[in-house]
């Protein structure tokens, strides 16, 4: 049963003491070892740490206290008996509890569904979370860094990380490389009174932690090789080291991720400090449109009450801006569609977020399933593409044609590139304005039809 609940959520290793047990669980398919219980060192040659869960049968042998005390002299320090219902009401209960207060009981029953998976991860993310609080508490000054024009979603989990190393904006500051430019997510800031400096790139030598939510630092180039903490729900990128990571691609939120840290250590979260994390995940997940699952409807639930929804309204006011709809304008006059693919380039742009509402402006469009929209900020071209959530994969269609030359990345629903114009060039030729456009269509189509069954590629072919 333990096999069937806790696969294939967690790595799960299994140790009897029985080998003929041993023999006819390994039959089953299980994968497992065999070992004396009460020997420390059986644990130990499991690789046991003190993130590691670890869960005892109970049995009612008189051994079960030196079976827990041989895992405690290990290192472990998450550990749950699993009670068998060998002696009534709750009188085992009560002998383990007093002689190891901080093992937990579950009875048979909690075995089964959600609950069992929510408590366990909890544990795994309490003591993550207890180990870098540990490890930051002794620096002076700590850089939480956030992306260039940081989201709703950066800010928020910022604000949440600060409150979670137990921190003043004096001694752990938000910073960016570039500042916050979108209308609402100044509205937000300001309402919030979040303050994000704007951050040199020779001064970040300057801290002595530094802490990344929301990004990775490949979204840096070469600035940052190794930081300390990366928090973040983008698919993990290879080619940093840190000393810790919670990378969570499944989540639709960085602050969902931050939001059950809060929790795991029973943190009290202020209204200002909810409110901001509410706001992200609704606004990152497209009110659970997009990217989205149970464990943002959770930690959504979890916030609504303490969060003040009437300051919510007021940041989303300033979504719409004549600005804005002057570049959807532009790219309704200059987009193209094609099977189900609308495609737009509008030039110079003055920010990314424009690129990035275009494209979701255009996928409420009707017929429309996918939406790739480009546009030159300073040297590089910047690519936003959207798509309904079931079709392919956004983020492999930009690193598919743009990883060798910049940066991309992204969901399964939305994606992005940002790719030095030159490089752009070089590789696809000198394209602008109408020609940029049909390449970078071309582009979306031909990696549609990849893996299309041949029929349909024959009847698409007709069509067109």
């Amino acid at each position: 049963m333990l096999d069937s609940v806790l696969l294939p959520s967690f790595e799960v290793e299994f140790i009897v003491e029985s080998r003929p047990l041993a023999r006819r669980m390994h039959e089953a398919g299980i994968a497992l070892g065999t070992g004396d219980l009460r020997r420390t060192d059986t644990y130990l040659k499991a690789d046991l740490s003190p993130s590691t869960c670890v869960i005892v049968e109970d049995t009612g042998r008189r051994t079960l206290k030196r079976v827990l005390q041989a895992i405690r002299d290990a290192g472990g320090t998450l550990i749950y008996v699993l009670g068998m219902g060998t002696l009534p009401g709750d009188r085992r209960e009560d002998e383990i509890r007093a002689a190891f207060p901080d093992v937990s009981y579950l009875a048979m029953t909690e075995l089964f569904g959600p609950p069992f998976l929510t408590e366990v991860g909890r544990s795994l993310t309490r003591a993550r979370v207890q180990q870098y609080q540990r490890y930051f508490s002794d620096a002076d000054r700590i850089l939480i860094l956030l992306h260039n024009d940081p989201d709703p979603d950066a800010m928020a989990s910022g604000l949440a990380l600060r409150n979670l190393l137990r921190r003043t904006k004096a001694t752990a500051i938000l910073g960016a490389l570039q500042g916050v430019t979108r209308p609402e997510n100044l509205r937000m800031a300001n309402l919030l009174d979040i303050h994000v400096d704007t951050i040199a790139p020779a001064s970040i030598a300057e801290f002595e932690r530094i802490a990344m939510v929301d990004v990775q630092p490949h979204y840096f180039g070469t600035l940052l090789e190794r930081v300390d903490l990366v928090i973040d729900h983008h698919p993990q990128q290879p080619g940093y080291s840190a000393v810790f990571k919670d990378i969570r691609p499944d989540y639709g939120s960085t602050s969902t991720i931050l939001t059950e840290h809060l929790r795991s250590v029973d943190v009290n979260i202020s209204e200002r400090t909810a409110t901001a994390l509410l706001y992200a995940i609704k606004s990152d997940t497209l009110f659970f449109n997009r990217q989205a699952n149970r464990v943002d409807l959770e930690a959504f639930s979890f916030l609504y009450p303490l969060a003040d929804a009437a300051l919510i309204r007021k940041m989303e006011g300033a979504e719409i801006t004549l600005e804005r709809l002057d570049y959807v304008m532009k790219a309704l006059r200059g987009g193209r569609m094609s099977e189900q693919v609308f495609c737009a380039f509008f030039g110079a742009a003055p920010r990314e977020d424009l690129i990035a509402y275009v494209a979701d402006f255009f996928l409420q469009l009707e017929d429309v399933k996918w939406t790739i929209v480009s546009g030159v900020v300073g040297e590089n071209l910047v690519l936003s593409v959207r798509n309904l959530g079931y079709s392919r994969n956004a983020g492999e269609f930009v690193r598919k044609f743009f990883a060798d030359i910049g940066s991309a990345g992204g969901h399964r629903a939305m994606a992005k590139a940002v790719v030095p114009l030159a490089a752009f060039h070089a590789k696809y030729g000198n394209l602008d304005g109408p020609e940029m456009n049909d390449r970078i269509l071309e582009m979306a189509v031909q990696f549609l039809r990849e893996h299309q069954p041949p029929e349909r590629r024959k009847e698409v072919a007709r069509a067109g």
